[in-house]
C-alpha cells in the first residue's frame, strides 16, 4: 500500500544539547565539480569514482593520516575539505568530521544507541552499517536501530532526529539514506513491517511512505527509465520501482533468498536495472510501461553467478562484481547478454567494494587489501595489490582526487596515490 502527500511530521527529537563541536570552522559548500564521494557508492551511487588515477599505480600508497574512530561498518564519506564517519561508541553511536587534509578532528555528535544483535549476525556487530548521505551542507545517517538525523555539516548541529524503530529488520538496519533534491528518502521500519520514507530534508516531515514490504539490506538508487524518475531497491521479499515524487507502487520483482537476506543495491546500466542475491541467478530486466502498466522484463539471467553482499558496477559493455560462490570470486559478466567473460579462481575475501574509476577497477577486501585491476572484459588484469588496514574492512572506503580513505574494524585511515 502506498501513501502519498503525507505532511505530518514524525516525533522529532531536537538534540542541539548532544552536539560537541571541537573546533569552530566555515560552512563549507560542495560543489558538484569537486571531487567527492558524497555518500554510498560514491556521487552517482554505481560504484564510480570522480578519481585522478595515475597512468601507472605507485609501489605503494602513502598513508597521511589515520584516527581511532569507533566500530561499525558504515563507509566514510568525503565532502570538499571534510570527511565524515558514523560509527559505534560502546552504547553511543557516534557522527564524527575530520579535515580531510590534516587529520584534525572538527566536531563529533554521539546519541544513546543501545542495539542487541542477532546471535546469526553477532560476527558483523552492532554497527551502524549504513553509509552517510551529504548534501546541501547537511548530513543524514541512519543508526543501527533506524534513528534517522540530520546534522549540519559546518558544525555538527542536530538539525531533526527521530526516534529509533520500534521494529527493526532481523539483522539491524543496514540500507543507506539518499538525498533526492529537498527530500532524504530513507527504508525505516523492520522486517515485515517497514516504510520506504521521503522525509522534508529541511523538518523531517514525512513527504511519502510505501508500505509495502519490510526493509531489506540493500539501498535505493534514483534513475529516469520510461522517461520517469524511479526509486529503484531491493526490500525484504522482492525487488521494487516506485515515483520518486510520490511513493507510487509501479512494478515488482520476486526476490527472496535465505533468511530474508537481500542486500545488493540494484544498479542501472545501459537502460538496464541489475540485481541478483544470495543463490539467486544475476538478473537484468528492462523496464518499460505498456497498456497495463510498468513491467520489468527480464533481458537476461545469469544462474552460475550469484551475488551476496557486494554491488556490481559497470565500464562500457561489462558488468563487474564480486560472486559469493568459490568463497569470493571477481566476475565479469557481458552487459547486453549476461554472459560470463571471466571468472577468478575464488577465495577472494567475504566480501568486496567494487569501484571503478576510469580503465581500472578498486576492489577493496575484507582482507585488507586494495586490489587495482584494469577495467578489461577479456580477463582479469592485476595491476597491484596493497594492504590498506590492519583489521577487516567491511566498510566500503570512499575514493576522491587521489584519496582512498578506508575504515576498518575501528580505524579511518586516509591515503593518497602519489605519481
Amino acid at each position: 500500500m502506498v501513501s502519498v502527500g503525507v505532511t505530518s511530521a514524525p516525533v522529532l527529537i531536537r538534540a542541539t544539547r548532544w552536539v560537541v563541536a571541537s573546533v569552530a570552522v566555515a560552512a563549507v559548500t560542495v560543489s558538484a565539480q569537486s571531487p567527492s564521494w558524497p555518500q554510498w557508492r560514491g556521487p552517482a551511487r554505481d560504484g564510480v569514482a570522480t578519481f585522478d588515477a595515475p597512468s601507472t599505480w605507485p609501489r605503494a600508497l602513502t598513508r597521511q593520516w589515520d584516527a581511532l574512530v569507533g566500530e561499525g561498518h558504515a563507509s566514510p564519506v568525503i565532502a570538499g575539505s571534510r570527511i565524515v564517519v558514523h560509527t559505534r561508541d560502546g552504547a553511543r553511536e557516534a557522527v564524527t568530521a575530520f579535515d580531510l587534509a590534516s587529520g584534525k578532528r572538527l566536531w563529533r555528535n554521539a546519541y544513546d544507541a543501545p542495539y542487541r544483535v542477532n546471535p546469526a549476525a553477532q560476527a558483523h556487530g552492532p554497527g551502524p552499517k549504513s553509509t552517510p548521505a551529504v548534501a546541501d551542507g547537511r548530513v543524514f545517517t541512519l543508526g543501527i536501530s533506524g534513528v534517522l538525523s540530520a546534522l549540519e555539516l559546518d558544525s555538527g548541529r542536530v538539525l531533526w532526529r527521530t526516534p529509533p524503530s520500534k521494529v527493526l529488520p532481523l539483522y539491524g538496519t543496514a540500507t543507506s539514506p539518499l538525498v533526492d533534491g529537498s527530500r532524504v528518502i530513507a527504508f525505516v521500519g523492520g522486517h515485515d513491517n517497514g516504510a520506504l520514507t521521503a522525509f522534508d530534508a529541511a523538518t523531517g516531515a514525512v513527504r511519502w511512505r510505501w508500505t509495502g514490504d519490510g526493509p531489506g539490506y540493500a539501498s535505493p538508487v534514483v534513475a529516469e527509465l520510461g522517461g520517469t524518475r524511479q526509486l529503484i531497491t531491493q526490500s525484504q521479499t522482492r525487488l521494487i520501482g516506485l515515483s520518486a515524487a510520490d511513493g507510487t507502487a509501479l512494478w515488482q520483482v520476486p526476490l527472496h533468498t535465505n533468511f530474508d537476506q537481500n542486500s545488493v543495491t540494484p544498479l542501472v546500466s545501459n537502460g538496464l536495472v541489475i540485481s541478483s542475491g544470495l543463490e539467486k541467478p544475476t538478473t537484468a530486466y528492462r523496464v518499460v510501461r505498456g497498456a497495463s502498466g510498468w513491467q520489468a522484463q527480464e533481458a537476461w539471467r545469469n544462474e552460475r553467478v550469484s551475488l551476496y553482499m557486494s554491488s556490481p558496477t559497470a565500464a562500457s559493455q561489462a558488468l563487474f562484481g564480486l560472486s559469493h560462490r568459490n568463497r569470493g570470486q571477481f566476475v565479469a559478466l557481458d552487459l547486453s547478454s549476461g554472459r560470463t567473460l571471466w571468472t577468478t579462481r575464488g577465495r577472494e575475501g567475504d566480501n568486496a567494494s567494487i569501484i571503478r574509476v576510469g580503465p581500472w577497477l578498486l576492489l577493496s577486501t575484507t582482507n585488507a587489501e586494495l586490489i587495482v585491476a584494469r577495467a578489461s572484459a577479456d580477463r582479469f588484469d592485476e595491476a597491484r595489490r596493497y594492504v590498506v588496514a590492519e583489521s577487516a574492512t567491511w566498510a566500503h572506503p570512499a575514493v576522491a582526487g587521489r584519496t582512498i580513505a578506508v575504515k576498518d574494524v575501528d580505524r579511518l585511515i586516509v591515503w593518497t596515490v602519489e605519481g
